[in-house]
């Protein structure tokens, strides 16, 4: 933003501490002259007294000491030059206060003209006990710690989701490519397989567009019970849980939370979809529950499955990751499932934890700020 040259804030605490010094010699020089000169008596001569006039026509005497008249003349040029000393004293001063004040605040313009140029790795770390300009400058650390983060993670996202993007493309192109070479070839598992990849193409751009939504919060609130939303997404999926042999168990009470009735849904939705396939081959249990806190509800999902190391767990809300293996099946889904729920949780202000269990499998909760 242009804007027109002004007077710098070191000029400004410069004059501004000059002008405080000057004030107060000025001050400090009235209380002498109110409080001392006024009552220094002029001599009988001086005050014209006929009198006293005809005994020093008769006899001249000397006066008792000087008269206030001397005074003022003798402390006008002493309170003048002093008024100059304070003047030059304020304005020396208060460049030299000024500067060391504002040195951290020079620290803290050059780290921002660095992050406008697009280097975020560069951090303040300004010395010495806290005050208003070190805590303007942790929160400008912090604040460049999360940039630089979240520019890393769009940058990976973005790469991840261009390939992930050319990979139905590319199998398009090819089988179309056998097609134009053989046309005596039946169309027939051509059509199917084509149709299997851009499905799968549809599905992960509408994944795209839900993280986005979610990303942006563009979104109507209202009041919602999570525990209703959570039996709606595991009676969705109950067909898949059987087909792969897996048992369901809701438990619970009233939830009431405020939200996106739709973006809940596809949060409970993907929970309970990737506790069914990443499961137990045989046998394997899906535990989903809803709670009510003071300060916030709880919607918790575990299953059964193969032991986690938290390492792994906590690179699966990645975009992309699909379990331990990245082994796609015909429910692998296009690996942006606890992306979504990650993102859907952070737009409605709650916090989400993955915890591997003990015996093997996932702890999922997501904690959602209870309404007012």
């Amino acid at each position: 933003m242009d804007r027109a040259p002004g007077l710098s804030v070191r000029l400004k605490l410069t004059l501004s501490y000059a002008g405080f010094v000057m004030l107060a010699g000025a001050l400090l020089l009235a209380v002498v002259w109110v409080f001392l000169l006024r009552y220094v008596p002029d001599p009988p001569h001086a005050r014209g007294d006929p009198q006293v006039g005809l005994v020093l026509r008769e006899r001249p005497i000397t006066p008792p000491g000087p008269s206030r008249d001397d005074l003022v003349r003798a402390f006008t040029p002493k309170a003048a030059a002093m008024l100059a000393f304070l003047l030059a004293f304020g304005l020396g001063g208060g460049w030299l206060l000024a500067g060391r004040m504002l040195a951290p605040l020079t620290r803290v313009t050059d780290a921002t003209r660095l992050a406008a140029n697009g280097t975020l790795s560069h951090r303040i770390r300004l010395p010495g006990r806290r005050d208003e300009f070190r805590e303007l400058a942790d929160a400008f650390d912090t604040m460049l710690a999360r940039l630089e983060a979240h520019v890393a993670e769009h940058k990976r996202f973005a790469a991840n989701a261009s390939h992930e993007l050319r990979t139905p493309l590319a199998v398009t192109q090819t089988l179309l490519d056998v097609a134009r070479k053989d046309l005596n070839r039946d169309n027939g598992e051509l059509v199917d397989r084509l149709h299997a990849v851009n499905t799968r193409a549809i599905d992960l751009t509408e994944a795209l567009l839900l993280l986005s939504r979610a990303d942006q919060r563009s979104f109507a609130r209202e009041h919602v019970d999570l525990s209703l939303i959570a039996e709606e997404a595991t009676e969705t999926l109950l067909p898949l849980a059987e087909e792969r042999g897996v048992a369901i168990e809701t438990s619970g009470e009233v939830t009431p939370t405020i939200g996106s009735n739709a973006l809940l849904l596809q949060l409970s939705t993907n929970l309970v979809h990737n506790a069914i396939v990443h499961n137990l081959p045989e046998q394997g249990t899906v535990l989903v529950t809803t709670s009510v806190h003071p300060k916030n509800v709880v919607l918790t999902v575990e299953n059964t499955g193969a032991k986690l190391t938290p390492q792994l767990v906590s690179t699966l809300v990645e975009p992309f990751r699909r379990g331990t293996d990245r082994i796609r099946t015909d429910h692998a889904g296009v690996g942006l499932g606890l992306a979504i729920v990650k993102s859907i949780t952070q737009a409605h202000d709650g916090t989400l934890t993955l915890t591997p269990r003990a015996a093997g499998g996932l702890c999922v909760t997501v904690q959602l700020p209870a309404p007012p």
